[in-house]
This record gives C-alpha cells, structure tokens and sequence, in this order.
C-alpha cells in the first residue's frame, strides 16, 4: 500500500512564504514521478506543479511560474513544493500525487497519478 502524507500547510499573509512536503511509504518512491495539485472550495482540482523521477524535467501551471518550485529529495522519498509570494487566490487543500507517467500529458491531469495524499490546507489572507 502506497502512503502519501502532506504537509506544511497554514496560514500566511499575501507576499508571505510557505513550504509543502510530500512524504511517500510503500514503494520505490524514485521511479515515480510527482506533482502537486489544489482544490479550493466549489472548484475542480487543478493542476500545480510536477516533477519527473530524476528531477530533471519539471512543469507548472500557469498561474504559479515564477512563484512556486517543485523539488524531489529521493534519499528521503520526499517531494517538496516551495511557495513564495502567495496570494488569497492561492487558497486552497493541497495535494500531493504519484504518477508512473513521465509525460505532461498525462501529468498535468488528476487523471495521470494513482495515488494520492489527504491534503494540507493553505489560507492565504491578511
């Protein structure tokens, strides 16, 4: 049984920072690649960010270029998202998500990972 367990969410001002962590159980976490995903209240969930199993290719929405960085520690099997200059828009539940697919395609969609955490809630407000 694969685990997936998020966390580092919170509360935090606009312009603030915070870090997510992705801890996986249960299999070879290094032959998988990851991603992140969010859902905020009466929406679908979407697509964040993605990283392939050797790190080498990463993938974010648009909405978060510039601002989030999606980074892998395979010794820790462990995959972290690093958010800086949130805004309210970015609340949401967060997720983490394993996928054995190293193409976009398929990584940018719910539909291309097969396990998946519980969430960790960000607030983003003043």
């Amino acid at each position: 049984q694969v685990q997936l367990v998020e966390s580092g969410g919170g509360l935090v001002q606009p312009g603030g920072s915070l870090r997510l962590s992705c801890a996986v159980s249960g299999r070879t976490f290094s032959s998988n690649s990851m991603g992140w995903f969010r859902q905020a209240p009466g929406k679908e969930r979407e697509f964040v960010a993605a990283i392939t199993w050797s790190g080498g290719s990463t993938d974010y929405a648009d909405s978060v270029k510039g601002r989030f960085t999606i980074s892998r520690d395979n010794t820790k099997n462990t995959v972290y998202l690093q958010m800086n200059n949130l805004k309210p828009e970015d609340t949401a539940a967060y997720y983490c998500a394993a996928s054995r697919y190293a193409s976009s395609y398929f990584l940018g969609r719910p539909r291309g990972y097969d396990y998946w955490g519980q969430g960790t809630q960000v607030t983003v407000s003043s």
